[in-house]
C-alpha cells in the first residue's frame, strides 16, 4: 500500500469506462475491503453492481475515492469529517445547477409571454 504522503504518486487512470474493484484498488493504493466499507460510509460512491453482487466503478467513483483518500490518509479527516467535507463541496454545485436551471426556465417563460401576447 501507498504511503499517505503519495498520493500524487498514483497511476493515471486508464480511459477504460468499467473498473473492477482490483483495478480500484491498485490505482488509488486502497485495498478491496476499504472500498467496500466506505461504499457504506460515503452516499455519493456507487459502484454499478452485476453477476453476482460484483462491482464495477466508473472514472468518476474512481476520482472519488481518490479524493476520499486524500481526506481520510493526507489531511487527516474522520470519516465523518470527510463526508461532511464531500457534502459541503458538493453544495455549491447543486446551487449552481439550480440557478443555471431558473435562468432557462425564466427565457423559457419569457418567449411564450411574447408568443402570447
Amino acid at each position: 500500500m501507498l504511503e499517505a504522503s503519495n498520493n500524487n504518486e498514483l497511476p493515471v487512470i486508464p480511459g477504460k469506462r468499467y473498473f473492477t474493484i482490483g483495478e480500484v484498488s491498485e490505482l488509488c493504493g486502497v485495498k478491496p475491503h476499504v472500498l467496500r466499507y466506505w461504499e457504506q460510509e460515503f452516499t455519493q460512491l456507487k459502484p454499478v453492481k452485476r453477476r453476482g453482487n460484483r462491482r464495477y466503478y466508473q472514472r468518476h467513483d474512481v476520482v472519488l475515492i481518490r479524493e476520499i483518500r486524500g481526506l481520510l490518509y493526507e489531511q487527516g479527516f474522520t470519516i465523518g469529517g470527510a463526508r461532511h467535507q464531500l457534502e459541503n463541496e458538493r453544495q455549491p454545485e447543486q446551487n449552481q445547477e439550480r440557478k443555471e436551471l431558473i435562468r432557462e426556465l425564466l427565457v423559457e417563460l419569457e418567449d411564450l409571454h411574447a408568443l402570447l401576447a
